[in-house]
This record gives C-alpha cells, sequence and structure tokens, in this order.
C-alpha cells in the first residue's frame, strides 16, 4: 500500500514560537527513520483506523451516530492529556474493520479526531494512513480487519529538549509530539492472521481547559 505524506508544518504560521514548534517536529524525521530501520515496514497490508479508545460516547444514541457516520471508528475520547490522547489515537489509527466499515466511513470517522484549527491541521498525512479505495475494497473481499495494543507512550527526547529551553513555546499552539510502540494484529479470511510491532509519531493538540486532537503524524523517511 502505497502512502503519501505531507511536509509537516509546512503552512504554519512563521510566528516564532510556531517556528520552533516546527523545528522539533523536524529533528523527528531523524527519530522516525531510525524507527522505521529497526521495526522495518515489510508487514502485511496496513489500513488503520478503529480500536476499542476509551471514549464517553457509550450512550445507545452516540453508538447509533457513530455507526452511521464513521462505522466502526470509535469516536474522539474527552482527554486534555496529551500522552493519554496519544495512545487512544494510536489505538484508532491502527484498527480497522472493512467487515462493517467503508473506506468513506473510515475517513470520516478519523477526520472526526482531527483539530479545528485549520492552521494546524494537517489532515493528508492522517489519511494517507488508510489504503485507495480499490484496495480498501479488495481487504472487504477477504474480511480484513486489525485491532492494535499499545506499549508505551512518551515525548521524544529532541521536543523536550527543545521545550525545556524555552517553555513558553508551548503556549502558541499548545502542540505536543508523542512516540507511541505497540502491536498491529491483522485478521483475513479463512483464519489468515498476522502481527507486528509499530511505532508512530503524532502531534496533538492539548489547549488548557479543552479535550485534545490530532494535529498530524510526523513525516516517515524510509531508511
Amino acid at each position: 500500500m502505497r502512502q503519501r505524506f505531507s511536509a509537516y508544518g509546512v503552512d504554519w504560521s512563521p510566528n516564532r514560537r510556531i517556528t520552533l514548534i516546527v523545528i522539533v517536529l523536524t529533528c523527528l524525521l531523524a527519530l522516525t527513520a531510525m524507527t522505521a530501520y529497526f521495526t522495518g515496514r515489510d508487514g502485511p497490508h496496513r489500513a488503520p483506523s478503529p480500536a476499542p479508545a476509551p471514549t464517553s460516547s457509550s450512550s445507545p444514541e452516540a453508538k447509533e451516530l457513530t455507526a452511521e457516520k464513521g462505522g466502526s471508528v470509535p469516536r474522539p475520547p474527552r482527554i486534555s492529556d496529551p500522552v493519554q490522547f496519544a495512545k487512544a489515537t494510536t489505538e484508532m489509527l491502527w484498527s480497522y474493520d472493512t467487515r462493517t466499515t467503508s473506506h468513506e466511513q473510515q475517513l470520516a470517522g478519523m477526520e472526526a479526531w482531527m483539530t479545528k484549527e485549520s492552521q494546524y491541521n494537517d489532515w493528508p498525512s492522517v489519511s494517507a494512513q488508510i489504503p485507495d479505495p480499490v484496495l480498501w475494497s479488495r481487504m472487504t473481499d477477504q474480511k480484513q480487519h486489525a485491532t492494535a495494543t499499545v506499549s508505551e507512550a512518551h515525548y521524544p527526547a529532541a521536543f523536550k529538549q527543545a521545550l525545556a529551553e524555552d517553555p513558553a513555546a508551548i503556549t502558541e499552539a499548545y502542540i505536543y509530539a508523542v512516540t507511541v510502540t505497540g502491536k498491529q494484529t491483522i485478521t483475513w479470511a479463512k483464519d489468515g492472521s498476522g502481527a507486528e510491532s509499530r511505532s508512530i509519531t503524532l502531534a496533538v493538540q492539548c489547549r488548557p481547559s479543552a479535550d485534545c486532537s490530532l494535529v498530524a503524524i510526523a513525516p516517515r523517511v524510509a531508511p
């Protein structure tokens, strides 16, 4: 499955504080390259989406709305902690069910997790995580579905260092970089299955007194 990756932060404001955030996340390119090298990129089909992420939408009405607009993709949880939100987001991205969710529903469900602040929203980097409609259809024919298990999440060293050097920089957009590791298990027709360890770096926005939202996925660099 080919994935398109946008240049992370290219259209962000030239404000010095935003520039610092861009520089920090650019530093994560090297981190991601090493991750790609050591974890490998030759696993089975990757079409991230739903997962048992924590959510406050437990009422019948909320479940009905989720099924209608996002298929099996869970609604974004009401979490104000960047690390915990990144974990929930990763479970959502690495999980999917082509048996119950169309390609359009998958995209709609994922987009609901995105920040509503357009100057930071990098939707192309997120939507690129699922295959095109043709491949999704083939996966549906094979009843392919996946679940995710998150094992650990942390702020990358580059982000922590930049934050230590200028603590006030985060107050411009409240965007945090979080690296999450875990495992994705994929199952398909005729008892086919496979699993692999994965790692991803997310940019999440968590403004004070507000729920977190997804900003972007850090670019991947081929080894």
